[in-house]
């Protein structure tokens, strides 16, 4: 796989002619898209149905509610709690408050009112239309607030109110994500060009490389019938920041070595661009590669965050390799000031030094030491997630506590804990009464309601109280004697659904992605890189060192997890989406790293090359993995435990990648290993004119074209 860039191209978007050209282009798409970037947050679907497995039982039963009367119900139920039992007072406030709620929501005429056996709480049960049930909820909140008597604890819970609450999460968190992103990025950017001014050129492209992939994805959701949630659009946000400002700085870091040795900054930025394409298309070939293995994975919210992070990455390399060259030929040499690179200082072939050269100088002198202790001090880190605990309860999967949980809390104290979100049987309707005997005899089964009827007659659905917490394992437990027990009902085609049942469905669909999605991004990726770098021994060992770092990240993570955050386990996600980061980014430098050992290699020799590689790249390698680490790191300002774990996974794991994987156990392994390093193409790189050749700019340098 050639990704080398013909001469001419690449001097087309810094061309003296075409950079205005190209700015005016892209000014007409962004004109274009931006009312369709501006609604990607309004379309996202965060409703757990709408991710549930194609094949699973809860999305069967979900799918089938539309054929019942008041199928599309989706209740709230507000529960009052005195502590010291209900009083007189606190019953008349809550009949009040009730007739009152029925006429600013007409659903709540069949609300109905359920006494605790211990007098101390009772329940209001709203049955709201699903379609505008986070509107009611919000009514019913504020009613309920004004209405209850001095030290009545009142809260919203139920189906609905969980559905509201993980949606006001979200609510506001684009422009919250968009900014702090944007934060991020230009502070880092600031200190690590030390300009006033050339920290935002890159920042101004991958800003508008953001737009459009935010645009791109909101036409596909909007025409192509893709499902994205609030987490993966958030992800593509971050996504496009990091890995765009990682390419920016690839780029102008070489440029910024092409105008030491060019007089024209036309000329400089065409070798420049020449240079840098190859490992920046290399990346995102590997990155986007890895990302489209979601699309087969079970669980939805996987298989979609596989086309948005693609078109993402896409995007981020067309605003790079296009717009920011563009700008950096229209301002010119002094975006640099004060540190104005000029022709003439130190020359290429010199020795490289400072302190990535030191580096390289240690792990050279002894490189079998060096990679041996490095990979043993990985392995010890990654033993520490072997007591990892994987899977969250709805109780720890928020940073705070919203209201639905609090009344969740309440319900479990005073009433049978799986009271307000019952799972649902659904059966044919003949066999309706010995699908509930049935259901009524497994144990966990606190109660079995009456059955309704489809509307074609045809079907039962029937709602079984479970004893336990709808969120806990032993409900889920439940939830497996419950199947078991109404699909030996001969005739009833049973199937169980619900809530419990959906979280049972999607753990085991996230158990399955796992096995099946991770193997293929490791065969994926390896196979990309084999096809880049035309050799077998360099892919193995850095396909070995990304998934070493992703071991000592998930633990060095769940140390965090647990002994910072106090966070009770890990997402089901979070090792999934944390390894294809990683892996995908992880060999993302790597390829910046070898691809320049390998043209250093050619004029000076295997052993030379690394060093030299290792030198040259350091800055810029470590620059854009504090970049990209920090960008993920805003994943955290959103209030869900799986972002946030997320954010700091990925985050950790780029920091082990840049300043340690590939700081020292790469070279080491490129210097223990030798020329056979390249095996089989022994052959070393052919060294890469700078200069005098005719073909690396468009056109001669015109007058007046220089600096």
């Amino acid at each position: 796989m050639n990704l080398a860039i013909r001469p001419r191209l690449a001097g087309i978007p810094g061309h003296r002619r075409f950079k205005w050209l190209t700015v005016v282009l892209w000014v007409a798409v962004l004109a274009a898209i931006g009312p369709a970037a501006d609604k990607i947050w309004d379309s996202t679907d965060d409703d757990a149905t709408a991710w549930l497995p194609a094949s699973a039982e809860s999305t069967a039963v979900a799918a089938a509610q539309d054929g019942f009367p008041a199928g599309d119900v989706k209740p709230a139920v507000v529960v009052f709690a005195r502590e010291s039992g209900l009083t007189p007072s606190d019953r008349e406030a809550v009949a009040v408050y009730r007739a009152s709620l029925a006429a600013a929501v007409p659903e709540a005429r069949d609300a109905r009112v359920t006494d605790s056996a211990d007098g101390k709480a009772l329940t209001l049960g709203v049955p709201l239309r699903a379609a505008t049930a986070g509107d009611a909820v919000k009514v019913i909140r504020a009613g309920a607030d004004r209405a209850v008597p001095e030290g009545l604890v009142v809260k919203t819970t139920g189906p609905a109110a969980a559905s509201a609450d993980t949606g006001d999460a979200f609510d506001g968190l684009d422009s919250t994500l968009l900014w702090v992103s944007v934060l991020v990025v230009g502070f880092l950017l600031l200190l690590t060009y030390r300009s006033p001014v050339l920290w935002l050129l890159p920042l101004i492209a991958v800003a508008v490389g953001s737009r459009l992939a935010s645009a791109v994805v909101y036409l596909l959701i909007e025409h192509a019938g893709l499902v994205v949630n609030s987490q993966n659009a958030g992800v593509l946000t971050v996504l496009v920041f990091g890995i765009g400002t990682d390419y920016a700085l690839l780029l102008i870091s070489r440029y910024r070595e092409e105008l030491r040795v060019h007089e024209d900054r036309h000329r400089a930025l065409a070798v420049a661009l020449r240079r840098s394409a190859p490992a920046i298309f290399a990346s995102a070939a590997t990155v986007v590669a890895g990302l489209l293995c979601l699309v087969f994975a079970d669980l939805a919210p996987d298989s979609g965050l596989g086309p948005v992070g693609a078109i993402g990455v896409g995007c981020a390399v067309l605003a790079m390799t296009t717009l920011l060259p563009a700008l950096l030929a229209i301002f010119g040499r002094w975006v640099f000031w004060p540190l104005v690179p000029r022709p003439g200082g130190r020359s290429a072939a010199a020795e490289p030094a400072g302190v990535w050269a030191r580096v390289a100088a240690v792990v050279a002198r002894r490189p079998k030491t060096a990679g041996l202790a490095t990979a043993l001090g990985l392995v010890v880190l990654a033993l520490a997630g072997t007591g990892m605990h994987v899977g969250l309860g709805k109780a720890d999967s928020f940073t705070t506590t919203p209201e639905s949980l609090a009344g969740q809390q309440i319900l479990a104290r005073h009433f049978p804990a799986g009271s307000s979100d019952p799972a649902i049987v659904l059966s044919t309707r003949d066999s309706a009464a010995a699908v509930a005997a049935a259901a009524g005899a497994v144990e966990g089964v606190g109660s079995v309601g009456k059955p309704a009827f489809s509307a074609d007659g045809t079907l039962a659905r029937t709602p079984v109280q479970l004893t336990d917490a709808p969120d806990s394992a032993a409900a889920a437990d439940t939830v497996q004697r419950l199947r078991d027990a109404v699909h030996r009902v001969p005739g009833a085609d049973a199937k169980v659904g619900g809530t419990t049942a959906a979280a049972f469905d999607t753990d085991r669909a996230s158990a399955h992605d796992r096995l099946l999605v991770m193997p293929l991004v490791l065969l994926v990726v390896l196979l990309v890189l084999i096809l880049l770098l035309r050799s077998l021994v360099a892919p193995l060992l850095l396909v070995a060192t990304v998934v070493l770092s992703f071991g000592s990240a998930l633990g060095a993570g769940w140390l965090l997890f647990r002994y910072v955050f106090g966070f009770a386990g890990v997402d089901q996600n979070l090792i999934l989406l944390g390894f294809l980061f990683l892996v995908a980014v992880g060999v993302d430098y790597n390829i910046f790293l070898v691809s320049r050992i390998r043209e250093e290699a050619g004029p000076h020799g295997h052993a030379a090359g690394v060093r030299r590689g290792l030198a040259v790249t350091g800055g810029v390698i470590t620059s854009a993995g504090l970049v990209l680490a920090a960008t993920f790191s805003v994943l955290t300002v959103l209030p869900l435990v799986a972002t946030v774990e997320l954010g700091v996974l990925v985050g950790v794991g780029i920091l082990i990648d840049t300043l340690v994987v590939r700081s020292l156990l790469v070279p080491a392994l490129a210097l223990t290993a030798g020329p056979r390093f390249w095996w089989p193409d022994r052959r070393p790189a052919k060294p890469v004119v700078v200069a005098g050749e005719p073909e690396e700019v468009p056109e001669p340098v015109a007058a007046g074209g220089r600096g």
